[in-house]
């Protein structure tokens, strides 16, 4: 009898932490499906900004482009690259009279110890260097507002079309949300959520692709986005008049033949984070169907395992109770 009930124990446990895993498993895959918020193409943009000269509507986001360049490999060498400087260069170019900071790795530090000081231990702490580059955008954006461009993104046009949304994170259309270009205006509340998540969220996860993205990259940033649009009132969800500062877009930057055109971004070499795990968890995030069916099948062979040990162990002990009877 006391074999049964820990038998039946051991299931349930088993049971339960499946249960667990499993639902944990179905929220982090929705980071890669439909995302909330407003999708809006460039060419979007371009015509809402153009339906009357000049724009009619409040600018939002102040014109400042920030980039941050931190050389982990020689970090006293602040020389950029000449692709990367090119790129720089073309946003500077076609935005005159915009200012254009940009942060380098001693720049980033001192201003995170001046204006975010609780954060310090953790922006010191990360494994990655590549974390510090990912959390101080948001810290930027939370305190000054602004365009934010990945140093292997250029500009192919004036960005002032784009500053007329409260805040906007780019989407390549296939996966999680991309953090490699962000705008915003000042203290928008959404980087508030975000900036505040960073300390729960600095875990280890084993594999470097898995810690850089979910800890403080775009999985990070995508999580975040759902949970902020969880919690919106239903007048910004509706859209109705007044909760303007609510509504979150997403830029579309699906590089596919297919889809819209860019008019705004230009893409060049990046990848400089890239670990040993990211190609293994590239192929994931295109055959997730696939993982969720193996999912599946390893949660329903358990589930099949341990019922055919309990159903087994019960036959035994009723043969063993038959058998005393006939004794008897």
């Amino acid at each position: 009898m006391r074999a049964r009930v820990y038998i039946t124990f051991i299931a349930l446990l088993i049971l339960l932490t499946l249960a667990f895993i499993a639902s944990r498993a179905a929220k982090f895959v929705q980071l890669f499906f439909e995302h909330s918020g407003i999708a809006i193409t460039q060419d979007e943009v371009a015509a809402a900004h153009n339906a009357t000269i000049p724009d009619s509507r409040p600018q939002l986001i102040p014109k400042i482009i920030h980039q941050v360049y931190h050389n982990w490999h020689d970090p006293k060498n602040e020389t950029m690259p000449a692709d990367w400087d090119e790129l720089r260069q073309s946003c500077i170019t076609l935005n005159p009279g915009w200012e254009y900071k940009l942060w380098t790795e001693r720049k980033s530090r001192e201003f995170i110890s001046k204006n975010y000081p609780w954060f310090l231990k953790t922006y010191d702490g990360y494994s990655f260097p590549v974390q510090r580059v990912d959390s101080v955008r948001y810290f930027l954006l939370l305190h000054y507002g602004g365009i934010y461009l990945d140093l292997d993104n250029g500009c192919l046009a004036d960005l002032t079309p784009l500053l007329y949304y409260p805040l906007w994170v780019t989407d390549g259309g296939r996966g999680a949300l991309s953090n490699n270009i962000l705008a915003s205006r000042p203290n928008h509340p959404y980087w508030t959520l975000l900036t505040n998540s960073l300390i729960p969220y600095n875990y280890n996860y084993i594999f470097p692709y898995v810690t850089i993205s979910y800890a403080s990259g775009q999985w990070f940033l995508t999580a975040i986005w759902q949970q902020y649009h969880a919690w919106l009132p239903t007048a910004a969800i509706v859209g109705k008049e007044g909760a303007q500062e609510n509504q979150l877009h997403r830029l579309m930057m699906d590089d596919r033949p297919e889809a819209a055109r860019w008019v705004y971004f230009s893409q060049a070499r990046g990848g400089t984070w890239v670990n040993w795990d990211n190609r293994m968890f590239l192929w994931i995030g295109d055959h997730l169907f696939l993982l969720g069916l193996g999912i599946s099948g390893l949660v329903g062979m358990a589930w099949w395992g341990i019922r055919r040990l309990c159903c087994q162990r019960g036959r035994e002990y009723t043969k063993l109770k038959d058998r005393e009877d006939d004794d008897v």
